[in-house]
């Protein structure tokens, strides 16, 4: 293939035929990709002498006796090891950045709260210092578990770069568009789209257009994957084919650079002499990937009632226990609304998951006032929630003709355990303290009357 520059300073592959604008379509395949012609060893992974002088070097998402429906891994053939990526390490502080278990005295986590947007600052900020925790669940210990966050982004990382030890990396981008240049590859992410970095994936941020804002979670446990569809079938919901990996793309930088590792909640910082995204070729499954939230084909009642919100998941990420989530990822977009006699927004209810909510656009329909594109809400587990009254009565005395849900995209991170406050979500982020009054007004409809609707 024919080597082309991009504007990160990447060298990466001229894009070859099946791929778009640099990406190859397909989520968990297994890809094929390099940035220079005969990189890439065929019929072996690792031979005596990969060309060019390159290192060959396996990266493992999952344990190497995994099923093999679950195994996940990449070979990458890099210009050096990763260990000459590594020297001694510094521990470092981002007291923004808090990791579970991680509970605060006096800061109460039981109750229905709502965040109006983290508002933009004149602070310099990069991927690392701009991170603001909101929640944490679970334990990264043990490997299970989340956390939540909202970003604010205003410069690139110069000749800096991360990695996660802890988790893989969902971005939902709300504002602006980043370009996250990984070992694997380019991706540029704008709003109504989303990223998975991988967990041990090195990977620099750029600002494309500024300042950015959006939403990250953190996935402790195991990865995401698509839900399973049951009766559905084979088709709608999140297709395979609309997710984009990217392909093969490297950095030969003989330049002065700093690596940040996150290692259970920790932060630590080497010093190296060159880039660490040396990677000119690879194969494998597990790599970065980026996806369009507007290829996404929700399904819903065509007849009566509302379905449980599990059914507008795109991603799931599997706990112990089966068919509730460590994490799912679910989507509330535009979509037609045409059941009959029926409730048609979200009902009232309490789940024994812990749902954190964000609105990247638009208005959502069961809070028609306050929930505000950037904004935030957390209903813990087991907590009463629903529609506010307004919602209410006209979801109530609606005429009940089809109805389109226009220029609306929110979406929520739903887990099997209990969300807990940061410190910053408690005293620093624009809480709304009247939230909880917007069930104030719900009226006492019952009269005893028989047949009385």
């Amino acid at each position: 293939m024919n080597e082309q520059a991009s504007s990160s300073g990447l060298r990466s592959a001229a894009t070859p035929v099946g791929t778009v604008e640099g990406y190859m379509p397909g989520f968990g395949n297994d890809f094929e990709t390099e940035a220079l012609p005969g990189a890439l060893p065929q019929g072996m992974n690792s031979p005596q002498k990969v060309n060019y002088g390159l290192y060959g070097e396996q990266l493992s998402g999952t344990a190497f006796t995994a099923p093999s429906h679950q195994n996940e891994r990449t070979w990458c053939y890099r210009i050096r090891p990763s260990v000459k990526h590594s020297g001694r390490y510094d521990r470092i502080e981002l007291p923004y950045w808090k990791t579970a278990p991680h509970v605060v005295e006096n800061v109460t986590s039981l109750g229905q709260y709502r965040w109006d947007p983290v508002p933009h600052t004149d602070e310099r900020l990069t991927w690392l210092t701009g991170m603001r925790t909101m929640t944490t669940a679970g334990d990264v210990n043990t490997q299970v578990g989340m956390a939540s966050h909202i970003y604010l982004v205003t410069e690139s990382m110069r000749d800096a770069y991360f990695y996660s030890a802890d988790s893989e990396i969902l971005v939902v981008p709300q504002e602006g568009r980043l370009r996250f240049a990984t070992e694997l590859g380019i991706i540029d992410l704008a709003p109504q789209e989303i990223a998975i970095i991988p967990r041990g994936m090195v990977y620099r941020v750029e600002v494309l257009e500024g300042p950015a804002r959006g939403f990250v979670c953190e996935n402790y446990g195991q990865k995401f994957m698509l839900p399973g569809r049951g009766p559905i079938g084979a088709n709608c919901m999140a297709n395979r084919r609309d997710f984009k990996t990217p392909v093969a793309a490297y950095e030969d930088r003989e330049v002065l650079s700093t690596l940040t590792i996150k290692w259970c909640g920790q932060f630590h910082v080497t010093e190296i002499g060159h880039s660490p995204l040396d990677v000119v070729a690879w194969h494998g499954n597990y790599a970065p990937v980026k996806y369009d939230l507007n290829t996404y084909c929700p399904v819903g009642a065509i007849l009566f009632d509302h379905p449980d919100p599990s059914i507008f998941t795109v991603l799931t990420a599997p706990s112990g226990v089966e068919g509730t989530a460590n994490i799912d990822f679910v989507l509330f977009r535009d979509r037609w609304m045409v059941a009959e006699d029926t409730f048609r927004p979200p009902w009232y209810h309490k789940n024994v998951m812990s749902e954190l909510m964000g609105n990247i656009m638009g208005q959502y329909d069961a809070k028609p006032q306050g929930f505000v594109p950037g904004g935030m809400s957390l209903h813990n587990m087991m907590l009463p929630h629903g529609p506010d009254r307004e919602a209410f009565e006209g979801a109530s005395n609606a005429k009940l003709a089809p109805h389109k849900l226009e220029d609306t995209m929110s979406f929520m991170f739903e887990t099997r355990f209990p969300q807990h406050l940061t410190e910053f979500a408690a005293r620093e982020a624009p809480l709304q303290d009247d939230y909880v009054h917007c069930w104030d007004g719900i009226e006492k409809k019952f009269d005893g009357t028989p047949g009385l609707k």
